[in-house]
């Protein structure tokens, strides 16, 4: 792909995430896969959205029973990519149907677990591609339609130059080779091997016809003019088509069964992993469950404890307030009976100020009883400051 190209792929995806990571993403898939193209088109979701998103169509070359074959497909790049993993499909051309298979259903979607379990970190284009090639290599996705025909049991016997004839299959011998691909140099992952490019290289060349419909009888040695038909060649050729048969249905088998078994593991494993985090929460619940049991106890050993208390409370008689503090020295006592009479001093001065404002005493009346409070207050302060200081407490 030249600079111009490039430039054209990184405006495709200006509106991809990661724009860089994706253009680096697809133009590896396509220096190695000549068959596909890159455009931008509007995708329809299941749920009717749609969106632009960038495709690559065309064919890749998978090898089957020794004949390559340019099987087309297109594979959708969301814009969340690499993150997410593309959605693949199968495009079958006219002369074409969709084999439903394990890895590719009615409607032509493709199923792989590489595309199942897709890692951002190490998954790319290039090796879905090179999986797809590999798995329709055994599990062909598409057959030739054609019209309906009868099967003519071939000869087997050796054919004789003077007498043969041509041999028509049963099946149509057009295929679908709008990108041309080499058929020689490709190795078992569908992949140019090193040398391939050359001169004339990607020019159109006489490719086998697609695998024909399931059921069929292929393979065969072309009947001839002069052969004799036996019973035991037409058994010979039953017996080879009920193996290919057998074979094909066991291979499909055999991959749903894998398939299944990868799912049941990963099922298993999320189960493992639950039970892991279930018993974690069950040994926090127990903790917490055994701390809650300890405050319970401890709480109802307080409400005991002020259940005696109120009934003790209940026996006792009468308190004199005078007596219910008592000191443990006669400086404290002292102290105490200072503080109480300046306190009493300070609320007896305040109500004065009370009277004096609601008309109850005149100026005169208050002013002498201030000034009397005021001087015993002041004693009484001098007092208690001498007796913090001999008792040792703070000023």
């Amino acid at each position: 792909m030249h600079k111009l190209d490039e430039n054209a792929l990184a405006r495709m995806l200006s509106s991809y995430r990661d724009p860089t990571t994706t253009k680096k993403d697809v133009m590896n898939a396509l220096r190695i896969y000549h068959g596909l193209q890159h455009r931008v088109e509007e995708y329809v979701f299941n749920d009717g959205s749609t969106k632009m998103l960038l495709n690559l169509h065309g064919t890749i070359p998978v090898k089957y029973k020794g004949n390559t074959y340019n099987i087309p497909i297109c594979i959708w790049l969301m814009d969340t990519h690499p993150k997410n993993a593309p959605i693949c499909y199968v495009k079958p051309t006219p002369e074409m149907r969709i084999k439903v298979s394990a890895y590719v259903d009615f409607n032509g979607k493709i199923y792989l677990p590489y595309l199942h379990d897709w890692n951002p970190k190490n998954a790319d284009l290039l090796d879905l591609i090179q999986i797809m090639s590999v798995t329709f290599g055994e599990v062909p996705p598409v057959y030739s339609k054609g019209p309906e025909t009868t099967y003519q049991p071939p000869s087997y016997m050796p054919p004789t130059p003077a007498t043969s004839t041509s041999y028509n299959p049963p099946y149509p011998t057009q295929q679908f080779t709008p990108y041309p691909v080499p058929g020689p140099g490709y190795n078992s992952y569908g992949q140019p091997a090193p040398g391939a490019a050359g001169p004339g290289y990607g020019m159109p060349y006489g490719m086998p016809p697609y695998p024909p419909a399931p059921g069929s009888i292929s393979g065969q040695t072309p009947s001839v003019g002069t052969g004799t038909i036996t019973e035991e060649h037409i058994r010979a050729s039953l017996i080879s088509a009920v193996e290919d048969k057998l074979k094909r249905r066991v291979q499909e088998k055999v991959n749903q069964c894998q398939a299944e078994v990868q799912t049941l593991r990963r099922t298993q494993q999320e189960l493992n992993e639950g039970q892991v985090k279930i018993k974690e929460i069950m040994s926090r619940l127990e903790r917490d469950e055994k701390e809650l049991t300890k405050s319970i106890t401890v709480l109802k050993d307080k409400e005991k404890e002020l259940e005696r208390a109120l009934e003790s409370l209940d026996n006792v008689e009468s308190i004199d307030v005078d007596e219910a503090v008592t000191t443990t020295a006669p400086l404290y006592k002292q102290l105490l009976n200072a503080y109480a009479e300046e306190a009493a001093i300070e609320d007896a001065t305040y109500f004065m100020g009370e009277a004096l404002r609601s008309g109850v005493i005149d100026l005169e009346v208050f002013l002498k009883q201030i000034r009397q409070l005021s001087r015993k207050q002041f004693m009484l302060r001098a007092l208690m400051q001498k007796c913090r200081q001999k008792a040792g407490f703070s000023a």
